[in-house]
């Protein structure tokens, strides 16, 4: 056998050849390295951190989520198990007949809707629609991590748009209007997240109107809105036609409490929707999937209302409780879940989850959105007697710090 090294004819030095000899016939085998190869987009690129991982741990109750506390429909099993009757088939890729059912209940027409699998998708085929590589995106902070992660993966600059803790986290208009100049899209999660801030439907649409006027684009996820009381009146949604430079996203997800079944929707005008569905990936949406998800729309959708009518009057007890036991202060949120600092304890965000584990709660470390938010926790409402053990955890923690 005979081994000997040569350059790479695409890089002198830069790797190297080996040739192997056995039994007269050669073997090339190239030492390649992957990073190099990669586009340089993903360099230094970590992956996003999220909430939602407490089924990995036993007998903990989960606060870092945002779902609908009464869990999935009590039949989901049954509607999984009829579907997949269906899975030898390749899925519709169109979704018509989800679109069908998602056109009647939000009030616009089949050709206004875009399907993914899950917001997430809907997120990722934005940037790849609408902004060139190089060109700039103003993404609040904080706010949903998929946004920035999926912009650099495509190119693009993000311009951060820092939210002030003396303006509540809130938006403020004279900021983005600084910010978009030179930019081509501008992000909106209302609710936000983490924050759980809503900012009202005039304030969106004003924000919208100058975008369109400056072309910009803008991404509005309101994934988490449909959980919040009065939500038809603060949507977006029905005004896709008025604005050409707008795309909503939601999802079931968070709504349903099915983030393993995952399916999403963007709306955006006739001419919006139709460049996105260049992008979008061919079968995206499998049968089981579009099955249930018309049938969740179509017939489950006072399961959601429900919900975000319990969430919206225990919010009021929990936060009250939470203040009298000195775990977090502050008004109640305008959602259904908080973002409260956790410096008044005298630790971090970390800390404070790690000890709540002890006591069979998780909640959502916030250090993952830089600082100051690692002094930040976020948690959800659920239902009372989730709530109270929240609150005796909570009480616990504050005595063990005192």
């Amino acid at each position: 056998m005979n081994c000997y090294p040569c350059p790479l004819l695409f890089g002198a030095m830069e790797g190297w050849v080996i040739h192997i000899l056995i039994s007269n016939a050669p073997h090339t085998f190239l030492m390649f390295n992957p990073e190099r190869a990669a586009r340089k987009e993903l360099a230094a690129l970590p992956k996003t951190v999220h909430g939602g991982q407490g089924w990995k741990l036993e007998e903990v109750e989960d606060y870092s989520h945002n779902l609908n506390p009464f869990g999935p429909p009590e039949d989901i099993s049954e509607l999984l198990a009829a579907a997949g009757s269906e899975v030898c088939h390749y899925p519709d890729d169109s979704c018509s007949e989800l679109k069908e059912a998602i056109s009647k209940v939000y009030g616009v027409k089949t050709d206004n809707i875009t399907v993914g699998a899950g917001s997430s998708d809907i997120i990722r085929n934005f940037p790849n629609t609408f902004i060139d590589s190089g060109e700039i995106a103003v993404i609040p902070r904080p706010s949903f991590a998929e946004y920035a992660h999926q912009c650099r993966i495509a190119g693009v600059t993000v311009r951060k748009m820092e939210l002030s803790e003396n303006n509540d986290l809130r938006l403020n208009p004279e900021d983005i209007t600084k910010q978009i100049s030179g930019a081509k899209a501008l992000y909106i999660c209302n609710p936000n997240n983490p924050t759980g801030r809503i900012e009202p439907r005039e304030k969106i649409l004003s924000i919208v109107k100058e975008c369109l006027e400056k072309d910009v684009m803008v991404f509005l996820d309101e994934t988490l809105l449909e959980l919040v009381p009065g939500q038809e009146n603060i949507s977006c949604v029905k005004y896709v036609d008025k604005y050409p430079n707008l795309v909503v996203a939601g999802s079931l997800t968070k709504s349903f409490a099915i983030p393993g079944i995952r399916i999403g929707f963007g709306f955006g005008s006739p001419e919006t929707i139709t460049q996105m569905e260049k992008v979008r990936m061919t079968w995206n949406v499998g049968y089981a999937e579009q099955s249930i998800a018309k049938i969740l729309i179509e017939e489950r959708m006072d399961y959601v209302y429900r919900a975000a009518e319990l969430m919206a009057r225990e919010s009021v007890t929990m936060n009250r409780e939470l203040s009298e036991v000195g775990f977090t202060q502050g008004k109640v949120s305008d959602s259904f879940f908080y973002f409260r600092p956790v410096s008044h304890l005298g630790v971090k965000a970390s800390d404070i989850n790690e000890r709540m584990q002890k006591q069979g709660i998780i909640l959502r470390d916030c250090a993952s959105f830089g600082e100051p938010y690692d002094m930040y926790v976020r948690y959800s409402v659920k239902d009372s007697e989730c709530n109270n053990r929240f609150i005796n955890a909570a009480e616990s923690v504050v005595k063990s710090l005192r």
